[in-house]
């Protein structure tokens, strides 16, 4: 059995290449929660895998479209559910269109605690693969 916080949320953070595998695995599924862990492990994967493939193909005169077209959707979903463990509507990642205030609300809202109890978007994440 999994320890959990006092609050109700995991003890413990998800890893590296959980949050990958779940991203990626969830990459069209608009419903659920991602906790902050899963969330920011898996942009810095994206991050890492982005500029691998900006330096890849600047080096052999390469698009670097292919890989960018599977990583984009995931990391997109996994804002919204990001957004979800906030207990908001995933549209309100749209505010984010708003130039640098727009950005900076997100951002506040993607590093905030997600809520500690179940809310209208599923249960509380448990930071396990699934």
């Amino acid at each position: 059995m999994m320890e959990s916080t006092s609050a109700g949320r995991p003890a413990h953070m998800m890893g590296f290449a959980d949050a990958a595998k779940t991203c990626m695995q969830k990459s069209f599924t608009l419903q659920g929660r991602a906790s902050r862990s899963e969330y920011w492990w898996f942009y810095l994967v994206f991050f890492i895998a982005y500029l691998g493939l900006m330096f890849v193909s600047l080096a052999l005169e390469m698009p670097l479209n292919i890989v960018m077209l599977l990583m984009v959707p995931a990391i997109f979903c996994a804002g919204i559910r990001r957004m979800h463990d906030l207990g908001k509507s995933g549209w309100w990642i749209l505010i984010g269109l708003i130039p640098l205030i727009g950005g900076l609300i997100v951002l506040y809202w993607y590093v905030s605690e997600g809520e500690d109890v179940a809310n209208d978007y599923g249960e509380v994440p448990t930071n396990t693969v699934e």
